[in-house]
């Protein structure tokens, strides 16, 4: 059974989430910021992933630290989940376009963290996420997912768009690099013979 159950607290985030690799995009996601909630939904459903996320955070101060604490803890969940990573793909990519915008992800469970994010936002915020925090997702879900991911904006005019296709090229490149393949027979995919 690939599910991992993460309770992350701190004096600024009280969040408990909830994922399985092979669900079929079941989501009950709530953080209080509510464009959040629409990117991972998106990852979910398009990754079909059962993800359910509770999130409590200092809100009153600002969306920051329940953004980043919510990254790190789906992170960590996909980490746990993967356990020693025997017999996975390992690599994914996927282009997906939204309207006018067009975005690819690209992931490596590799087990080294490292994260590259490009694209050009027009404003500075998103309902309630500040652009300045999608790439801080990105890499704050790398750390602790032990994935090296590439996230790129290639174009758009319409930053709900250009963030929308981010997270559904990001759930589909999940996925990819999660499945099982049977011709591993449970080998880890690596030269070194660990990940």
């Amino acid at each position: 059974m690939r599910i991992s159950t993460i309770h992350r607290h701190t004096n600024e985030t009280d969040i408990t989430l909830t994922l399985s690799l092979d669900g079929s995009g079941k989501h009950d996601i709530q953080t209080g910021v509510g464009f959040l909630d629409h990117l991972l939904t998106h990852i979910a459903v398009h990754g079909l992933f059962d993800l359910t996320v509770q999130a409590v955070g200092d809100l009153h101060v600002d969306t920051h630290h329940t953004i980043e604490d919510t990254a790190l803890a789906l992170g960590q969940a996909f980490d746990e989940a993967l356990g020693d990573r025997s017999g996975i793909v390992r690599m994914g990519s996927a282009y997906v376009p939204m309207d006018e915008s067009l975005a690819f992800v690209a992931v490596d469970f590799s087990g080294r963290p490292c994260a590259v994010t490009q694209g050009q936002w027009h404003g500075p915020v998103i309902g309630q996420v500040p652009t300045t925090l999608i790439p801080h997702f990105i890499e704050s879900f790398a750390a602790t997912a032990r994935a090296n991911v590439h996230a790129n904006v290639l174009y758009g005019r319409d930053d709900h768009h250009q963030a929308e296709a981010l997270f559904k090229a990001l759930g589909r490149t999940l996925d990819a690099a999660t499945m099982i393949d049977p011709r591993r027979a449970g080998n880890v995919p690596s030269t070194k013979g660990s990940l």
